[in-house]
């Protein structure tokens, strides 16, 4: 990932937020020279350093039978950026960009297919994603119909080994444009454009604590 130092985010905190936020990776193998893509929901989990992702792919997903170097790509929002938000757009001459935070995760996959880690696998992530719509749905691991459903997946643990995070908030840009942009995208109706804008308020408030 092309990562310019001014956008280059090394607080480990930002990375467990990103995962809080929105546990749905993107998940990229190379088989034969070519590169396959899973789109699926992952738990994480970091010990100091040491973090780990979890989840599952369809057992006909070819994916599934990798096993070795993978890179996993956590989504944060993103945001369209004006250049008529700009305090200086006539001199500086400032052009269209876009705002957002990713985070690109390069490890090593292992994978299993033992019933009770499955079972605990589909059952952790039910509690935290049923929580989210107010249901209450669990795994009945004594339910036998529930148990042969297992057998259609296959789990990974994903160990991951470097961390390219990257939040992109106009921190190029002298203190008065990244106010301007974060007060025009605070006034958007899109849910990520005004998450970009905390983001970047919290950048600026850091900042200044700083001075």
């Amino acid at each position: 990932m092309y990562l310019p130092r001014a956008f280059d985010e090394t607080d480990l905190a930002a990375l467990d937020r990103l995962a809080a936020d929105d546990g749905f990776a993107s998940l990229i193998t190379v088989r034969d020279g070519a590169p396959e893509v899973s789109h699926l929901p992952v738990l994480y989990a970091r010990d100091g350093e040491r973090i780990e992702l979890r989840g599952h792919w369809a057992r006909p997903n070819p994916q599934a039978r990798h096993a070795g170097p993978a890179l996993a790509i956590l989504h944060g929002p993103h945001a369209y950026i004006s250049p008529g938000w700009y305090l200086d757009k006539e001199p500086a001459a400032r052009v269209p960009t876009w705002n957002y935070a990713v985070a690109h995760l390069h490890g090593e996959l292992r994978t299993f297919d033992d019933e009770a880690a499955l079972a605990a696998l589909v059952d952790d992530l039910s509690v935290r994603h049923e929580a989210r719509v107010g249901g209450d749905w669990r795994f009945e691991s004594e339910r036998d119909d529930l148990r042969r459903q297992l057998r259609g997946i296959v789990g990974f643990r994903f160990q991951v080994e470097r961390i390219e995070l990257k939040f992109k908030l106009s921190q190029n840009h002298p203190l008065g444009n990244r106010e301007s942009v974060a007060a025009h995208l605070q006034a958007q109706e899109r849910e990520d454009s005004r998450a970009i804008a905390a983001l970047m308020r919290e950048r600026m408030g850091a900042d200044g604590a700083q001075d």
